[in-house]
């Protein structure tokens, strides 16, 4: 490859990790907002939202001046490819993240109510999710992503019983409706979050070996490890 053609995705890579790494300390606050009812660490999330969306622009300003420039083929071609769609992922990650905000900042002007479902659970799970994904985009190590994507479906498992939990609760305590149905927001928000961190996973096998992981169960995890860079 020639060296300024390396240069450029050099500059890419970088370019997407801090994005990552923004983007999953927004989440990381409109979490502490909810379980603190911090209406100001929410404001801070929500203003901070340009900041993200500004990030994503550039990033795809420069993956398609690359590709314009430089025209790459092969594995130099998928890595930005990849990048472009990770880019895409993480800007909704950080949307998503402004969404959990905006019910924080109601929840805090409310009566706190004992929650009927282990949000905590969800919470932790959606973030190592995000988490592992994040450092397997670090690390070139489709391993890890893999981890990530299996973990997709206990998630999914999670959501689905928190609605069940939630009717059940409306129906015995009518009068904490208004409180309960953000919180079922933010169950929606967190499992959506995880689906990115597995769209995310599936773009590093992706960049790593070629593989196109979407659609693909089990018969994907005995495929060869990373290749790397």
């Amino acid at each position: 490859m020639p060296r300024h053609l390396q240069r450029e995705i050099d500059k890419l890579k970088k370019k997407v990790l801090a994005l990552g790494a923004l983007v999953e300390e927004r989440v990381r606050m409109a979490v502490r907002a909810i379980e603190e009812r911090d209406g100001g660490l929410a404001a801070k999330v929500i203003d901070g939202d340009v900041e993200v969306d500004q990030a994503e622009v550039d990033l795809e300003e420069d993956c398609l001046k690359v590709l314009a420039l430089h025209q790459p083929v092969a594995i130099d071609l998928r890595y930005i490819v990849a990048i472009l769609k990770m880019n895409s992922d993480l800007e909704r990650i950080g949307d998503l993240a402004v969404n959990i905000a905006e019910r924080a900042q109601f929840l805090s002007t409310q009566v706190r109510i004992t929650y009927p479902f282990d949000l905590q659970g969800l919470v932790e799970k959606s973030q190592w999710m995000l988490r592992s994904s994040l450092d397997a985009m670090v690390n070139l190590d489709s391993g890890l992503a893999r981890e990530s994507r299996r973990a997709d479906n206990e998630v999914d498992d999670i959501n689905r019983n928190m609605y069940d939990l939630v009717k059940k609760a409306i129906q015995k305590n009518p009068e904490d409706l208004e409180m309960l149905i953000p919180l079922l927001s933010v169950s929606r928000y967190l499992e959506q979050i995880a689906d990115h961190a597995t769209n995310i996973a599936e773009d590093i096998i992706y960049m790593n070996e070629g593989i196109i992981a979407r659609h693909k169960g089990e018969s994907l995890e005995n495929k060869p490890g990373p290749r790397g860079r």
